[in-house]
């Protein structure tokens, strides 16, 4: 079994996939980054649509995320800094062109109804 694309030690089966899955909600906003990580890597678009908060929703297209999803090789997640409502990240990623690439971020989640939404992101 192979650990979690998100980077934790536990294996795939027993961290995301349940998460992205819907038999677990994530239960901090960096559980929820870590999840949505993982579903680029398995290119999960309807997870991250699904995931995003309804505010800001209608400026991530499935079709775009999707592609973007399938155009790069995920690599690994590295965590700057998590708080309660921020986390800061850097994915790695080899894109179409096989260029090493980070991308960085400062992500805003919220929590509604007992569920964790991504809100946006400061890049960097």
């Amino acid at each position: 079994m192979k650990n979690c694309y998100c980077g934790s030690e536990f294996v795939f089966e027993k961290c995301c996939k349940p998460i992205i899955e819907g038999a677990h909600k994530a239960t901090t906003a960096e559980k929820l980054m870590r999840s949505r990580y993982t579903a680029y890597c398995i290119h999960d678009a309807d997870y991250l649509v699904a995931t995003t908060d309804i505010s800001t929703r209608k400026l991530h297209q499935k079709e775009d995320i999707l592609q973007w999803s399938q155009a790069n090789h995920w690599l690994k997640l590295e965590i700057i800094s998590s708080e309660i409502y921020t986390i800061e990240f850097k994915a790695y990623y080899l894109d179409g062109n096989l260029k090493a690439t980070i991308h960085h971020e400062k992500s805003t989640f919220s929590f509604e109804n007992g569920s964790w939404f991504y809100v946006d992101g400061i890049f960097f």
